[in-house]
């Protein structure tokens, strides 16, 4: 019996034992190796396995040490989900005198569980004043090398490494300004920032009007409306397809895509010269229309990769691109080039690489990709572009008229199999602009991810961004979403986390000292938050609605207008969880006179699930002129059907024109179609209105097929143009 008691009590323990070392160690999740280049203003981030005991907040635990081993003055702070601990910078960053620095983290540090950390860590860094350059072939290949290591290493976990080319769809918003021109006032693209122009498919001087389509440019003669001819066309051959314009004192700027053909195969190619060929690339190419019947070429320019954006101030226009090189031909040959090339008429008959010493990385990223930022006056045909190139960013952009601010996502320091499991944060890097001179100034890092260009915004000096952190469909570690604003040399100055927890953002829009916010998961809270104090944001009102906005516009300081869709909250049997549906597209008037009190005044919905518009992801869709009482946005209108809540029948393609009062609310005044006679069973791509601009008196749609005019009192057509397709007009 004794014997019997014994064997149990064995067993027993090694039950114990086992289901003890069957629990995931609680350790630091951080993939650390070697000394790290930080700059700065460097914010370190310890993120754990488990949450942490807020007792372990303790600088005998933590800390960080100079080169002569004294203990520097750092703050610790404790992440939403208590799973990071950030190490914020002294006061006035890092001094660059000291020739390294180490982390320490000790065994002291435990767990909201009190299981304590397995060993003690210390990660050394040096500080760069500005961001480190390449330099070399070899330093290069190594940046690439480590990728490729981490790459087969995961044997792809999450956050494997795609080649893939990644264009800016992210939605900016701002009013249409208007302008003098031609007929009088003139429509002008709707920019995210008061004068600072964005590339679109659409341009006109106030006479004439510039579109991008498929494989050309038409130039067409817009005034009188009841007369429109087509003056001339730019064709391209397959090869190059155009999609962005800029319009500048009788020059065109044409933004397009470059493919290039070879007769033999790319890696062959690579091989025998050592030299990555280029395959695509991005090309501007640049037209004297004084003369809209007979454009003259006067410049062309040519970055590899994929087009990010452009910008355009005054005559300074900025071009940002991202090119993935293939990495993987190291494999083969270290020796290989994959530099980035680029090409200027202004300078050069051949395509050019970019120096080694002309490379600048930043050092948080592992992204395998350039960025590239070209400056390029318009008055100057024969000056050089001002190019600048830096390995391992991002593709989200906010600029102003004196900064360019690059958003990238950080997981640097993640296992390649922690990725898309523990959410990454933001690095924030800041360019000083003065006409062709883009200069890097400074950096941050801020927890969770921004959306797109609208969840960034500089105001008297500050910069405000608002990010998600976490995922809205992981119910054991919810999201939450937070406001940030930072200084001039983006220290941080205030900030409110934890909003909509289990939500993320969709929309936001920066008015002057007021935030708007939208979060969605199963309703749309609009948050509304008071910034005039950048050290001190508060929240002053919120309001939970169905549906949610994507797209935030402004009517005036105190009506906004939230663009976006319907929802509906379906019970599912059997299910605590019920399923959430978008219906039509939805348009709403927010009175936020009373900031603590925000009110939807009016709402309109159009058609059913299916119902969609280009403004939904596209702010240069709209045209908006409120003294003109002008809302209107291409859209595609589908109905439910009563057999099947997943069916929808087409009903509507053209474009809806609204007016938008405070007092009477929200009213549908037109419809604009291109689609002759009763409506197809399906949409027609060539007639579907892409954009909408009025010269004067006048409003002109624009299709692939063709442009109309109408009269702005009435409504009623005045004019058509044919355009034509496949190239011919």
């Amino acid at each position: 019996m004794k014997k019997w008691w014994v064997l149990s009590g064995l067993l027993l323990i090694s039950i114990v034992g086992l289901a003890f070392y069957s629990i995931p160690q609680f350790k630091v999740v951080n993939a650390w190796e070697g000394e790290e280049i930080v700059l700065p203003n460097k914010v370190w981030k310890l993120q754990f396995s488990e949450k942490i005991s807020e007792k372990s907040l303790d600088n005998n635990f933590i800390y960080i040490t100079d080169d002569k081993g004294e203990k520097l003055q750092t703050e610790l702070e404790l992440s939403d989900d208590q799973k990071t601990i950030y190490i914020n910078p002294p006061e006035n960053g890092y001094d660059l005198k000291s020739k390294q620095y180490t982390v320490h983290f000790k065994k002291g540090i435990k767990s909201a569980l009190g299981r304590e950390l397995n060993s003690s860590y210390a990660w050394e860094f040096v500080v760069k004043e500005t961001l480190p350059v390449v330099g070399s072939q070899e330093k290069l290949a190594g940046y690439f090398e480590g990728i490729l290591k981490e790459q087969e290493k995961s044997r792809g976990w999450f956050g494997g490494l795609k080649e893939s080319i990644s264009e800016d769809t992210a939605m900016e918003d701002s009013s249409s300004a208007n302008k003098s021109a031609g007929g009088g006032d003139v429509s002008e693209t709707n920019v995210q920032v008061q004068g600072v122009d964005e590339a679109d498919i659409v341009k006109t001087d106030g006479q004439t009007i510039f579109q991008a389509e498929q494989n050309k440019v038409r130039i067409i003669q817009a005034v009188p409306g009841a007369q429109m001819k087509l003056l001339s066309m730019i064709p391209y051959d397959e090869t190059f397809s155009p999609y962005q314009l800029f319009l500048e004192d009788e020059k065109l700027v044409v933004i397009g895509q470059q493919y290039h053909n070879f007769s033999k195969p790319y890696d062959k190619i690579a091989k025998d010269s050592l030299i990555a060929p280029m395959t695509q690339s991005t090309k501007v190419i640049v037209y004297n229309v004084k003369n809209p019947a007979k454009p003259a070429q006067i410049r062309e320019i040519e970055l590899e990769g994929g087009y990010v954006s452009g910008r355009k101030v005054d005559n300074q226009v900025y071009l940002i691109t991202q090119h993935y090189p293939d990495f993987w031909l190291l494999k083969e040959n270290r020796e290989i080039d994959i530099r980035p090339k680029y090409f200027d008429s202004a300078s050069e008959t051949k395509e050019k690489k970019i120096s080694y010493d002309d490379i600048r990385y930043f050092p948080e990223s592992r992204e395998p990709n350039y960025t590239m930022i070209a400056a390029f006056d318009l008055n100057l045909p024969k000056k050089e572009a001002a190019i600048t190139t830096y390995l391992g960013s991002g593709n989200q952009i906010y600029m102003s008229k004196e900064n360019l601010y690059l958003a990238v996502q950080n997981q640097g320091d993640l296992a390649m199999e922690e990725r898309g499991v523990i959410a990454s944060d933001t690095d924030i890097h800041k360019f000083a602009i003065n006409g062709m001179d883009v200069k890097y100034h400074s950096s941050a890092t801020v927890p969770g991810t921004v959306l797109n260009q609208f969840s960034m915004d500089e105001h008297d000096g500050f910069f405000r961004l608002v990010t998600t952190k976490g995922y809205a469909w992981d119910e054991t570690k919810p999201s939450s979403n937070h406001l940030y604003i930072l200084d001039k040399n983006l220290k941080e100055a205030g900030k409110i986390e934890g909003l909509a927890r289990g939500e993320r953002i969709y929309s936001a829009r920066f008015m002057g000292d007021r935030i708007y916010m939208v979060t969605f998961k199963e309703t749309d809270p609009l948050f509304v938050i008071e910034a005039s104090d950048p050290r001190n944001p508060k929240v002053l009102g919120e309001l939970k609605i169905p549906g949610f906005s994507n797209y935030l516009h402004p009517y005036d300081e105190n009506q906004i207008i939230g663009f976006g869709q319907d929802t509906k909250i379906v019970a599912e049997k059997g299910s605590s969880q019920p399923r959430i549906l978008t219906d039509g597209v939805k348009i709403s008037l927010f009175d936020v006179s009373d900031m603590s009190n925000p009110e939807e005044k009016f709402t309109e919905i159009i058609g059913g699930r299916g119902t969609y518009s280009p403004l939904n992801h596209d702010h240069k869709a709209l045209l908006f002129n409120k003294n003109k009482n002008l809302f209107a946005f291409p859209i595609s209108v589908y109905r439910n059907s009563d057999k099947n809540e997943y069916e929808q029948i087409f009903e509507y393609q053209g474009a809806y024109i609204y007016n938008i009062d405070p007092a009477k609310g929200i009213t549908l005044k037109s419809k604009i179609t291109h689609i002759d006679g009763k409506m197809p069973y399906y949409e027609e791509w060539e007639s579907q209105i892409q954009r909408l601009l009025y010269i004067g008196d006048t409003l002109y749609a624009l299709s692939p097929a063709k442009i109309t005019s109408h009269n702005m009192k009435t409504y009623e057509k005045i004019g058509e143009l044919g355009l034509g397709l496949g190239g011919k007009e």
